[in-house]
């Protein structure tokens, strides 16, 4: 599968059952020896009155379940 067909899908984490993010609004952590996706850094924005305090979240490929015409979807339940 292509980047470019991975791009736009919603990220769902299983346990939760709760969108963490859209890909491409999400970086990609790649190996750089032998071009593997390593994990997710999904940004996790929150409001708070007049700007935007910006974290991150980091979710590993190795915990990718399926992925699904619209949605890539994790299992973080003990993550």
């Amino acid at each position: 599968m292509r980047l470019s067909e991975l791009s736009g899908k919603e990220i769902v984490d299983l346990e939760r059952a709760e969108r963490m993010g859209i890909l491409g609004h999400a970086d990609l952590e790649i190996d750089e020896q032998d071009g593997k996706i390593q994990a997710l850094i999904i940004p996790l924005g929150k409001w708070n009155a007049f700007k935007r305090s910006q974290q991150e979240t980091r979710v590993s490929w190795s915990r990718l379940k399926k992925v699904g015409q619209d949605m890539i979807i994790f299992d973080l339940s003990d993550y």
